[in-house]
């Protein structure tokens, strides 16, 4: 499910909706995290998780998946304090917009007016790539990135 399957609004939000963005998001990484971390300490590996920007910033009309950003957010900063002492690195990633799927099509398919006021708010000016977010990965895993644990890029 992405951000724009799981709009659900204060009354529009089912067990099934929660169920599903909470165990992806969370659920999920917290078990493969304590399932890793034996060969982890081995290695000295680092896991990193892809998080949102909308964990800081709640889109409205998508409740249950900007709460489940925010709590793997959370999870993120918990398991690098859990799993630093043993010289395992726990990182996120929280992207803006990236050109993947329905963004992608969304945004090409826009008024070139919605575009130019889309692009004028991102101080880069330019919408992200899915290789922005592969770099970032790339950064973190990286021995550059040794002393780096429990932040959010």
């Amino acid at each position: 499910m992405t951000a724009f399957d799981s709009a659900r609004g204060l009354g529009e939000i089912t067990d099934a909706s929660w169920e599903d963005l909470m165990g992806t998001n969370v659920r999920a990484p917290l078990f493969l995290a304590q399932a890793a971390a034996p060969h982890l300490k081995k290695t000295h590996g680092a896991i990193i998780n892809i998080t949102d920007i909308h964990a800081d910033r709640p889109l409205k009309n998508y409740v249950v998946y900007s709460v489940a950003k925010a709590a793997l957010a959370g999870l993120t900063r918990s398991l690098a304090r859990e799993l630093g002492p043993f010289g395992i690195r726990v990182n996120a990633i929280a992207p803006g917009s990236i050109l993947t799927g329905r963004a992608k099509e969304r945004f090409e398919t826009a008024p070139e007016a919605a575009k130019q006021k889309t692009l004028s708010a991102i101080p880069v000016g330019r919408m992200g790539e899915p290789q922005d977010v592969a770099s970032a990965v790339l950064f973190l895993a990286s021995p550059a990135a040794v002393f780096i644990t429990g932040v959010i890029l």
